[in-house]
């Protein structure tokens, strides 16, 4: 196909197409004349992972190239390609080591984390985030019980069990962080929402409202 058949189909501008060409996002087409190029589904594939890591993930291009250098690379085990996309999307909270709440909320999450026997890496952000949910928590009076935290803990586990089992070992790599973006970013907007409709909807029949 040609470029402006590759737009058509991708839904993204010949300019943007030709500009991550030049950053080494997408491979070059096959020439067939001087100012001509042959594009294929590789390439409209790519195109889409490109997209929904810009838009729904919402990585610069910097984090945009280390992921499709890791899908390019046969030597990138798929749980590590997968773990490299996920630790660059956000929400992200920044280390605070100065201050002693952040440290003492920091040393909860890897306690918590230990006593769970979850097998994280001491740099996942997630590790950050939790530990600034901790301080803040702590900050209005609320103290931090692992009893609170059980029934968050069970509802996470069954959840990620369900994702990851719907991973194929043998997955086109590509289609694999998609649905990683897909259901990190998309899926965590729909666990939100059912969350909230479902407080509702607790508070409406505790409170015995009509």
């Amino acid at each position: 196909m040609k470029i402006s058949e590759l737009s058509d189909r991708s839904g993204l501008p010949v300019q943007t197409i030709k500009y991550y060409i030049r950053e080494g996002l997408l491979p070059k087409g096959t020439a067939t004349a001087a100012t001509r190029a042959e594009y294929d589904g590789r390439h409209l594939h790519r195109l889409r992972l490109i997209k929904a890591l810009r838009e729904v993930g919402d990585l610069p291009i910097a984090s945009v190239q280390q992921i499709v250098a890791a899908v390019d690379d046969d030597a990138v085990a798929l749980h590590l390609l997968l773990g490299k996309a996920q630790y660059a999307l956000g929400p992200r909270a920044e280390p605070q080591p100065e201050d002693s709440g952040w440290r003492a909320a920091r040393q909860d999450v890897d306690a918590v984390i230990a006593e769970l026997g979850w097998r994280v890496l001491p740099d996942a952000p997630a590790r950050d985030l939790l530990a600034q949910a901790f301080a803040a928590l702590r900050g209005l009076g609320l103290p931090i019980v692992l009893r609170d935290l059980r029934p968050y803990i069970e509802a996470a586990e069954l959840i990620a069990d369900h994702e990851v089992a719907g991973l194929l070992v043998d997955e086109d790599r590509e289609r694999a962080v998609q649905t990683a973006i897909a259901t990190n970013v998309l899926y965590e907007r729909v666990l939100l929402a059912l969350r909230r409709m479902a407080q509702e909807n607790a508070s409406t029949r505790r409170f015995d409202l009509a």
